[in-house]
């Protein structure tokens, strides 16, 4: 199994020793996801120091309420980017409206707009680093190196209709960033 995969078992095995107040559960859980709640929270936010201040955020509400994590709604990865991105949109809202200083319609449509944008590219992001290697590498030979499904078959060492599924597979999961209701666990407040 890679590395990045949490298996479920861990994942209720961290929220008990979080539960317990074991800071070392704490810091296990940090070193795995940091990366990934500041790169979610940089996308959202495009500032660095905005994006520590989240990353700061997430932790100590994972930390404080560690019994909000229901494995049944999957993996704790997921809870945590849900958070993440929350709470990055929640501060960007809070930023960019303090700093609109009036509060006329087109100025709020802009501002919805940016935060629509921005959660969007969130969820985008997570769902690229989150979805199975021979998906991403199809897309990325598609997309990024610009080879057609026949170049992206020969590179990857499968058939033409093998690589075919696997950008079609990874085109369908990356449309869902754009969909109005989030995929389960990356929605709505817990």
């Amino acid at each position: 199994m890679p590395a990045k995969d949490v298996p479920p078992r861990w994942d209720r095995t961290m929220q008990q020793r979080l539960a317990r107040g074991e800071a070392a559960a704490l810091g296990e859980l940090y070193d795995r996801f940091a990366s990934l709640v500041q790169g979610l929270a940089h996308r959202v936010l495009g500032d660095d120091t905005a994006a520590a201040a989240v990353t700061r955020d997430v932790f100590a509400q994972v930390w404080e309420h560690p019994d909000t994590y229901d494995h049944r709604q999957g993996p704790l990865r997921t809870w945590i980017a849900a958070m993440t991105q929350r709470l990055a949109v929640q501060k960007l809202r809070e930023t960019e409206t303090a700093a609109l200083g009036g509060d006329s319609p087109a100025e709020l449509a802009a501002l919805e707009s940016r935060v629509r944008h921005a959660s969007v590219a969130a969820r985008a992001d997570y769902i690229v680093h989150s979805m199975p290697h021979p998906l991403r590498a199809a897309l990325e030979l598609a997309y990024v190196q610009r080879r057609d499904y026949r170049q992206a078959a020969a590179d990857l060492g499968v058939t033409e209709d093998e690589a075919r599924r696997r950008l079609r597979l990874g085109l369908q999961l990356l449309s869902t960033a754009h969909d109005t209701v989030a995929p389960p666990g990356l929605g709505g407040a817990r």
